[in-house]
């Protein structure tokens, strides 16, 4: 199935985002497109239509964003034994600080069925590039790691974001990576995974301390899971050797602890 041309769709309904969540409906396991709303633009999708959207849509066009992730699709699926999943793509929220700030306008949400990408106009082909390895290695690892996702504690989540970013800097460089990646250094990540993941491991994904431990809060430093994550298996990366593909199927406790 691969890539969906969501442009076709945006074409007729991207100024009623509404009848797009209709059309997911049939990619998700209820028929409650407000419910498919609400995650998708709490995720970075675009929650109203801009005043230049079509313009915005065919540039999205012009840079062939759609072709250049259906190649990249094709190669990390060899390379990672993915699935042949559909793929998603959409205007992010332009109007989403956190977004412009952590995560340079794009993002993306990934299942292990599915996976959707935002975008903005101003994103290049190496940072499309960059989000798809992020959010296709999540699918990927949920699909070879032995724990079910909805039984994912904190450290899974961490380890989960730190294995995707250090997927694109496997393939990329630094480069593209993610602006958290670079918020604080080696010494202080060290110190936030022993004073504040490591006491918090094993704390359901779904708790709300372990939400604001992975993105970071008015009491914890910004994005200061994602980036313990990315420290973490890129020491492991360093200190054993292995490349992405080899951790897909690791379990967190040994990547976190080897």
């Amino acid at each position: 199935m691969a890539v969906i041309r969501t442009d076709k769709w945006l074409e007729k309904s991207y100024s009623t985002p509404d009848k797009l969540f209709q059309k997911l409906t049939n990619y998700f396991n209820h028929d409650n497109s407000t419910e498919i709303a609400s995650l998708l633009t709490s995720h970075g999708m675009y929650q109203r239509p801009e005043p230049n959207g079509e313009n915005m849509i065919q540039a999205l066009r012009n840079k062939k964003i759609w072709d250049i992730v259906q190649q990249e699709e094709k190669n990390l699926k060899r390379e990672w034994d993915g699935r042949n999943i559909p793929i998603f793509i959409f205007p992010s929220n332009s109007y989403n600080r956190k977004i412009r700030e952590h995560y340079n306008g794009r993002t993306g949400l990934a299942f292990q069925d599915k996976l959707f990408l935002f975008v903005s106009e101003e994103t290049t082909e190496e940072e499309i590039k960059a989000l798809f390895t992020h959010e296709y290695n999540h699918s990927c690892r949920l699909t070879h790691d032995k724990i079910k996702e909805k039984n994912y504690t904190l450290l899974d989540i961490v380890i989960l974001e730190g294995l995707a970013e250090n997927a694109v800097r496997e393939r990329f460089g630094t480069r593209p990576l993610a602006p958290w990646t670079t918020y604080y250094s080696d010494t202080e990540l060290e110190k936030m995974w022993n004073d504040l993941i490591l006491p918090s491991k094993d704390l359901p994904k779904s708790n709300r301390k372990a939400s604001k431990l992975l993105y970071g809060s008015s009491f914890y430093p910004d994005m200061v899971g994602y980036s313990v994550g990315y420290y973490l298996v890129k020491q492991y990366m360093k200190k054993t050797s292995k490349r992405s593909k080899e951790l897909l199927s690791l379990p967190a406790q040994e990547i976190a602890f080897d």
